[in-house]
Parts: structure tokens; sequence; C-alpha cells
């Protein structure tokens, strides 16, 4: 006899991990995506500054402050699923989060560093795609985790409609 509902992935015993030291190894793995992304385009801000930008584009200091606290919350999803499950058991969960933040890493080259909004415009549709699928099936293991993406996702929507829109004001 199992105590899963039908429909549901069976569950095994908690993995023996310490999860104080995996929440840390996830904060330090999206504290480097973000170091690199930072790297990539070190003149992000003053480039920003010289574009083109709709009226409802944000003030250029609001992005490291943002990003900080959204690099937090995609730790803290993934980590809440990999408390409850091995990485081979939730193996296409990790994937897309990791397809996501390498995404989002690719996003700041190609916009800041060589210019191509057209490009990044499409990179980060690709990253909307991923994270959508990303939350779905974070769903699957831990409601708390595909919300706590929920920030992030309204964000990245909102960055892409800010990158179309310098797309087309700087073309």
């Amino acid at each position: 006899m199992t105590d899963t509902l039908p429909g549901t992935a069976p569950r095994s015993p908690r993995p023996r991990r310490r999860p104080a030291l995996l929440l840390l190894l996830l904060l330090a793995v999206c504290s480097a995506v973000a170091a690199l992304g930072g790297v990539a385009a070190s003149d992000a801000a003053s480039t920003y500054r010289s574009l083109d930008r709709p009226a409802w584009a944000p003030p250029s200091w609001l992005f490291g402050p943002v990003w900080t606290v959204l690099y937090a919350t995609i730790a803290v999803s993934a980590w809440l699923v990999l408390r409850r499950w091995s990485l081979a058991q939730a193996r296409a969960e990790l994937s897309l989060w990791c397809l996501q933040l390498a995404l989002n890493l690719i996003w700041t080259p190609l916009f800041f560093g060589a210019g191509w909004y057209g490009l990044a415009f499409l990179d980060i549709c690709l990253l909307l795609a991923a994270l959508g699928g990303t939350q779905l099936l974070f769903r699957r293991r831990s409601p708390a985790a595909a919300l706590l993406l929920v920030p992030h996702a309204l964000w990245v929507l909102y960055a892409a409609a800010l990158n179309l829109a310098i797309w087309q004001l700087n073309d």
C-alpha cells in the first residue's frame, strides 16, 4: 500500500542531506549567474541610460535590488523542490530551472554587450517559456516553489516588453 494519490508520483523518503548547505549551494549558483551577467555587461547602467527608452522604463538603479531579490527566490524555489526530492527524481524540473538560469545569463551580453536587441528579445521569449515550464513542473513537487517564481516571471514579462520597446526605439 502506498500513501500517494492516484496520478501523482510516488514519494520516496526525504533525501539525507543538509538542507542549509543545499540552500547555500543554490544561492551560490544564482549569485554566480548574477556575477557573470554583471561582468558581461560592466557598463550596463551607462548603456541603458544612453538608449531611447519608453516613458515607463524603470531607472537603472532599480535593476540591482530587484535582481538580488529575484535570484534569492529562484534559489529558494529550487531548494523547496530538492529538499524533498532527489536530483534523479527532479531531473526534468532542475533541467528547466538550469535552462532558465542560462537564458537569463545569456540575455545580458546579448542586450548590453553586443547591442543585439532583437536576439536578446528572442532569448527573453525563450526564457519566459522555460520559466513557465519550470513553474508547471515545480508545482507538481512543491506549489510554494512554483509561487516563488511568480515575481520572476512577472519581472521577465515586463523586461520582455521593455526589451521590445527599446529594440523598436533604437533600431
